[in-house]
């Protein structure tokens, strides 16, 4: 007992494990124009790994690739994802890909064997998966950052030139909170 590999494991996965069709990408692209054609690809390290070909009709995309579930043969996936356009309230249209698993409008498919959801493929942020006190040193060495800062959070940050005396006192204070959360409860009983 308490060997190793012993205790939990993560029930989810992470978002960051998986390539995504992002529709915002794609519409920038211009892949959800009706007759584009083409292929799109991943990689990592300058090697490629994945691709995905994709073919624009009226209001969806069909996607063609193949796929090899662990220690299976290769399969052919070829299906049709709806793309949905929702007006903006101060003009122009917003896409969204409705999830061939579950229907769910989303922004954003998660390549695994069918590109689907988060939802569907139980996948979480990789901030989910964080201590609450990692997450709050996150948030102040994100401020310190935004200050002009190292990231370092312990540095000292003056004032950026441009920035009103208020903002500069308020993002200080957010960062003197997040620093403070971001003790961990065992350490802190230890500092007093």
């Amino acid at each position: 007992m308490g060997g190793y590999g012993s205790g939990r494991t993560q029930r989810w996965g992470c978002t960051d494990d998986y390539v995504r069709l992002d529709v915002r990408w794609c519409k920038r692209q211009g892949y959800l124009r009706p007759g584009w054609s083409g292929m799109v690809h991943w990689s990592r390290r300058g090697e490629r790994f994945a691709s995905v070909n994709i073919q624009a009709v009226d209001g969806q995309i069909t996607l063609r690739y193949r796929t090899r579930p662990r220690g299976e043969e290769w399969q052919h996936k070829h299906y049709s994802v709806v793309v949905e356009w929702t007006p903006c309230l101060f003009g122009g249209n917003r896409a969204w890909f409705r999830c061939p698993a579950c229907n769910r409008r989303s922004a954003i498919l998660y390549g695994a064997t069918v590109f689907a959801c988060r939802h569907c493929l139980q996948l979480s942020y990789e901030s989910q998966r964080e201590a609450p006190h990692f997450r709050a040193l996150h948030k102040a060495q994100g401020i310190h950052e935004k200050l002009g800062g190292s990231g370092i959070v312990d540095d000292p940050v003056s004032k950026p030139k441009g920035m009103h005396w208020r903002t500069y006192y308020r993002h200080m204070d957010q960062m003197g909170e997040a620093e403070s959360r971001a003790i961990p409860p065992w350490l802190f009983r230890h500092l007093n």
